[in-house]
């Protein structure tokens, strides 16, 4: 499962210290669920030293209190630093399901990572506590926004003479309907409606649909002639 979280973030270098069971292991294979570049790929080693003993930049992940002088940082931070480690070769140690690290394996690393989680309970198992991580750092290389709005095909986003003559066309019946009667308060109205309307960002083919209801609405509004 640490193997399908790392794969979803484009991750792939798995070191593995002693594991439990094994290696190479069916059990994992089949829980990896594909993600078998991660797990052909995987390296094992006796201790952690050997683990990372070709890294520059060690961060360690824990969310127990252990009473050393150590940087804590969040996910999300030591994502971004990773991103900015040029020239460095940098690793993320994690404990293992039921225990976590140790102090030793703890005190080589340089810095901490910790999320701020429920603070009555920061449980995590293994997968989860990488996939957390994991999708920062996948986040932090990313270069398109975190929100996007997706328009569809066949209209755009409306221009600034668009949302114009819809202001006109509602404000002209807002007029008509007798809606600002007190004539002082018509400037403040007029401009929370537009920006009401300018928050929404609305498209083309919906400036168009908000005109043909004003439309309606003043065509219900004239008197029919006998």
């Amino acid at each position: 499962m640490t193997a399908r979280a790392m794969l979803n973030c484009g991750l792939t270098d798995l070191r593995l210290v002693r594991p439990r069971d094994g290696w190479p292991s069916d059990s994992a294979v089949a829980a990896s669920a594909g993600a078998a570049v991660v797990i052909d790929n995987a390296r094992v080693f006796a201790t952690t030293s050997d683990a990372i003993a070709d890294l520059t930049l060690v961060y360690a992940a824990t969310a127990r209190d252990r009473a050393m002088t150590k940087r804590v940082v969040t996910p999300g931070a030591a994502a971004r630093e990773l991103r900015a480690a040029v020239g460095h070769t940098c690793g993320i140690l994690f404990g293992g399901e039921a225990k976590g690290l140790n102090n030793d394996d703890i005190a080589l690393a340089d810095h901490i990572i910790t999320a701020p989680l429920n603070p009555g309970f920061t449980s995590l198992n293994l997968a989860q506590a990488v996939l957390i991580v994991a999708w920062e750092w996948h986040m932090a290389g990313i270069a398109t926004p975190e929100s996007d709005m997706r328009i569809p095909e066949d209209t755009r986003p409306a221009t600034k003479e668009e949302m114009l003559g819809l202001f006109e066309h509602l404000e002209g019946a807002l007029d008509q309907s007798g809606f600002f009667h007190v004539r002082e308060k018509r400037p403040i109205m007029v401009r929370n409606l537009r920006n009401l309307f300018q928050r929404a960002q609305p498209t083309e083919q919906e400036i168009r649909t908000l005109r043909g209801v004003i439309a309606s609405f003043l065509h219900r509004m004239t008197p029919k002639k006998d």
